[in-house]
């Protein structure tokens, strides 16, 4: 036999009697609930051969960072240091070699005192170096004034120019003109 259902006053106080459950939390971020993975796996490995390769030219000088690139790093087993392989362009192999101990000095200077203290050298293609941050250029000397005709004439051509342009049409115009005028051109 089938039970009635309650009706709505009824349910209404069965309802009040029993708790319901608070919705459940969303999950934690991602980042938020690695970091302290994160944390612990950086203090026990350290950082690596990723860590070097956007210094590698301040770490080992102009000269050998045209030939060389930080390969690998692996962590040494208990108070030993790890071991860093370099990727080394065939013919430099030989100079890496007899400069290995200034090249552990310099990368323990930045990584931290005894975190490397073996060398590993894999002859290889090296990709070039990325270009180093170029200053910006000096502006060239102020350009001798247009004569008044000439400065006229530019800008009855650009009064038809929006507000925005007007300015750096006129500046355009300016050198054009000047580069004509001195025989350049």
């Amino acid at each position: 036999m089938r039970r009635p259902l309650p009706t709505e006053a009824e349910a209404r106080e069965i309802l009040s009697r029993r708790r319901t459950r608070p919705a459940p939390r969303p999950a934690p971020k991602a980042g938020r609930a690695l970091q302290g993975l994160i944390k612990e796996l950086d203090g026990k490995l350290g950082r690596g051969a990723g860590a070097l390769e956007p210094r590698w030219r301040e770490i080992v000088g102009e000269r050998l960072a045209r030939v060389t690139r930080p390969q690998k790093l692996t962590k040494g087993r208990g108070e030993n240091g790890g071991t860093l392989e370099l990727r080394v362009a065939g013919p430099a192999a030989l100079l890496v070699q007899h400069q290995s101990e200034e090249i552990l000095q310099r990368v323990n200077l930045f990584l931290g005192p005894g975190t490397v203290e073996k060398l590993r050298i894999a002859q290889g293609p090296v990709k070039p170096l990325p270009d180093s941050p170029v200053l910006p250029a000096r502006k060239a000397a102020a350009a001798a004034p247009l004569p008044a005709h000439q400065e006229a004439e530019l800008k009855a051509s650009v009064a038809a120019a929006p507000d925005a342009l007007k300015g750096a049409l006129e500046r355009l115009g300016r050198v054009i003109l000047g580069d004509r005028g001195e025989g350049r051109r």
